[in-house]
């Protein structure tokens, strides 16, 4: 019997694929994998239920706590962002295709598919992961080259339940929710409000709020003195961030391939746990540091971005990052306005503060004046000798 193991999330491109794989594949057996990320409870109850209906088996997948834990947390800790957006969507795609191949393998499934366009990112990022196991991959709707109106065409002639009062399409988890499709393609169209289902209008958002976030080692562990676990303290920390605008993108993306796309993003807790880590940092690491691992930083985001958290230099970078959280502990206050998230204070038992930098602190201040003698030098230099050259 030939099987193949479907990554599925219950809409049309998904669902034209359970069909596709039987029909133009010759799969004798297709399965379905829904693996929750933190989808709304409804999105995955229709999955579940399309996918009992639809496929010959179905698997629902719950795996908030790991991408809370091995996957979110490790991206506060390489502050992870790409040209401005947080990556909620590239963050979780190694995860659902993990859980994937683990349902193939457990199944002895023969193939791997799942139901990406061949213009996005997410085909990169579910490929990586399972190309590396040695089972066939099968992406249909690129394949077969099919547009959006074609596979509701498809839909409707093999009964697939079909949402056509839709106007985008919006991926949801725990760290990020996208929503793009129709006219959010065109970047001169400016989203509607209703667009937005984390986040209150910025401009009709209620008094300002003052928030505390206590971090141990690079992770966020409380919220108002609160002690949380990280599903639970993002999942608070978008309501309460939500509730005053905050997290909000509005970007023209680089694609892994090349492409300039549109996108819109929203991510309350993101941004702000974001905002309060970095300056965390800024508090309790060198100077040094700081310059090195921005640098890191940067690769970092791009390997998760393009989907390549199988490459051995992401481990090499979690291993770097690890190191420099050791003293990444504290507290933060933020306060959120309006869409603004603001830092108003810090404190470390690691802060490399000192109170000589006070203006009324008694020091002899006489003693810079050996640095200053040679602070510029090479640059008064070359003025003298340029000028004496004229």
């Amino acid at each position: 019997m030939k099987k193949v193991c479907l990554s599925y999330s219950g809409g049309l491109d998904t669902s034209v694929c359970i069909v596709l794989l039987r029909e133009k594949y010759k799969f004798d057996k297709v399965i379905t994998v829904t693996v929750d990320v933190g989808q709304p409870k409804d999105d995955i109850k229709e999955a579940e239920e399309k996918g009992r209906r639809l496929a010959d088996s179905h698997y629902t997948v719950d795996a908030k706590k790991e991408f809370a834990e091995d996957y979110i947390f490790r991206l506060i800790k390489a502050n992870g962002s790409y040209e401005g957006y947080v990556m909620g969507t590239s963050i979780a795609r190694p995860l659902i295709a993990k859980k994937t191949v683990e349902v193939a393998v457990k199944e002895k499934a023969d193939a791997l598919a799942h139901g990406c366009t061949g213009k996005g990112n997410d085909q990169l990022r579910f490929e990586a992961v399972f190309r590396s196991t040695g089972l066939g991959v099968v992406a249909p709707i690129r394949e077969l080259d099919l547009t959006r109106e074609e596979e509701i065409k498809y839909a409707e002639k093999h009964r697939i339940p079909v949402d056509r009062s839709k106007k985008w399409s919006v991926d949801e988890n725990l760290w990020n929710r996208s929503i793009e499709g129709g006219a959010l393609e065109e970047p001169d169209f400016a989203p509607p409000e209703e667009i937005y289902a984390w986040t209150a209008p910025p401009e009709k958002a209620g008094k300002a709020e003052i928030i505390s976030l206590g971090f141990e080692e690079g992770i966020p562990v409380s919220l108002n003195g609160r002690m949380m676990n990280g599903v639970s303290l993002i999942q608070r920390l978008n309501k309460v961030a939500g509730a005053h605008g905050v997290g909000r993108t509005d970007m023209v993306e680089d694609r892994v391939l090349g492409l300039k796309a549109r996108e819109n993003y929203e991510h309350p807790a993101a941004t702000v746990l974001l905002t309060a880590h970095r300056d965390l940092e800024q508090l309790v690491l060198t100077r040094n540091e700081l310059r090195f691992k921005a640098l890191a930083e940067q690769v970092w985001s791009e390997l998760v971005y393009a989907g390549l958290t199988i490459d051995p230099l992401y481990d090499d970078l979690n291993a770097f990052m690890d190191r420099t959280q050791e003293r990444v502990t504290g507290s933060v206050k933020i306060k959120l306005c309006k869409g603004n998230a603001r830092v108003v204070g810090r404190s470390s038992p690691y802060a490399l503060y000192t109170k000589d930098v006070s203006f009324d602190a008694k020091t002899e201040q006489k003693k810079v004046e050996g640095v200053l003698i040679y602070h510029g030098l090479q640059g008064r230099l070359f003025r003298q000798i340029f000028q004496k050259n004229k």
